[in-house]
């Protein structure tokens, strides 16, 4: 009985009353339709839908068969799963967003004129950097030197383009020049004392 409260207690998710849930027990696919979008998870592992509370449970029975040797992998299957629904939840019922500041002397991003999802970043390089931002992004530039990414897509992909733009100038740790996320705090290293 205390495991079956320990059970509910981490492994249970509380849905909001604006999503409703499709659940197939043949296909092992639970799809969540939202305000903004629809998205469907395939499953690995058993999950118990409680309507009147609005609950999903997901429990650690595997829908494949395993070995007893993998059995510690369903565990870990357990929690992906809840990790991945919370995240579905966040993805159809909010727009997600990213900020970057681009940190230097003459560092500016620019939004190209006649293509509308590319970006060019300068860097201090002795060339432009082109930077093309998928579809399912939009992108802002606030006084050239903060960039808006937005939309209505996965949560994955929206923070892989931010690191990939990220990437193009990491923040470097003397100066602290580069482009950082928003809330990013570096730790600057004190240089050689002459």
């Amino acid at each position: 009985m205390s495991s079956l409260k320990k059970l509910k207690k981490r492994y249970t998710i509380k849905i909001p009353k604006n999503i409703s849930i499709i659940y197939c027990d043949k296909k092992n696919i639970i799809t969540f339709v939202g305000p903004l979008q629809t998205k469907s998870i395939k499953l690995k592992v058993k999950i118990f839908l409680i309507p009147d509370s609005q609950l999903i449970v997901v429990t650690q029975i595997p829908l494949s068969n395993i070995s007893a040797g993998s059995l510690k992998s369903s565990k870990k299957l357990q929690g992906t799963t809840v990790s991945k629904i919370k995240q579905v939840i966040i993805e159809v019922s909010y727009t997600l967003y990213n900020k970057l500041n681009l940190v230097g002397v003459g560092y500016r991003v620019f939004a190209h004129e006649k293509l509308p999802n590319q970006i060019y970043l300068k860097l201090g390089y002795s060339h432009l950097i082109y930077f093309k931002i998928p579809s399912d992004l939009n992108s802002f530039c606030q006084k050239f030197t903060k960039l808006f990414l937005f939309g209505n897509c996965s949560f994955d992909l929206l923070t892989n383009t931010a690191a990939q733009i990220r990437n193009c100038k990491l923040p470097e740790p003397y100066k602290g020049k580069g482009i950082l996320y928003n809330q990013e705090k570096i730790v600057l290293k004190k240089g050689k004392k002459i």
